[in-house]
């Protein structure tokens, strides 16, 4: 079955495009990006080198436009997951859950997506930036529709927590289980919101005293 946004036959440069993305995808994810060559990743779409270079200027860049298209795809998941007539608390616990599900259905190519971004210099902070920011923007958007309880820097803090619990649970080989991390990742966004917590975090009695 196609993808929704599969280009149809009259639109091939977009097509060898999509393939060529598929082709990172797999070939990056079972070598990692230092092994990939674009030898690989052309036999792998059945393209030519000539039609890689109209598409992108190298192999970095290449990898760069899957990150941004792995990473769409997440976010919808997320946008799809909104249940509006729910308290943002639950909606966010339910979309996370969601997003990291979506996440854990391709562990090897989250590995290497989520490991390989740090390695690419100026060029991968700058999509990795980007990326972050339309996952903050969605968390103000989702949070703040009845009244501004998030701020714009504790979205950001909210995401960079998030990526970071997720890496740290690749590094540890549990990229097929970041759905265990949905607890813990609602737990931040909810402290950062300025929320209550879940009912189940509630363990002791009143909060210590700030020394």
């Amino acid at each position: 079955m196609k993808p929704k946004n599969t280009p149809g036959a009259e639109e091939v440069p977009n097509e060898h495009r999509a393939r060529l993305l598929q082709a990172m995808a797999h070939v990056a994810a079972a070598q990692g990006l230092a092994a990939t060559s674009i030898a690989a990743v052309v036999a792998e779409a059945g393209v030519s080198k000539r039609t890689f270079y109209e598409h992108f200027a190298d192999k970095d860049a290449c990898f760069l436009e899957l990150y941004r298209a792995a990473s769409a795809s997440a976010l919808r998941t997320l946008r799809e997951s909104v249940q509006p007539e729910r308290p943002w608390q639950d909606q966010v616990e339910h979309a996370l859950g969601a997003y990291l599900a979506h996440l854990a259905a391709g562990p090897q190519l989250i590995r290497m997506l989520f490991v390989e971004i740090h390695h690419l210099g100026q060029a991968g902070a700058t999509v990795r930036r980007e990326v972050m920011q339309h996952l903050a923007d969605y968390m103000l958007e989702t949070i703040n529709a009845q009244e501004p309880v998030l701020t714009p820097t504790m979205a950001m803090a909210a995401v960079g927590g998030i990526h970071e619990l997720v890496l740290q649970a690749i590094e540890r080989g549990e990229a097929a289980q970041l759905e265990r991390l949905t607890p813990s990742t609602s737990a931040v966004v909810r402290l950062l919101a300025g929320g209550p917590p879940a009912p189940a975090t509630k363990k002791n009695g009143p909060p210590k005293r700030a020394v």
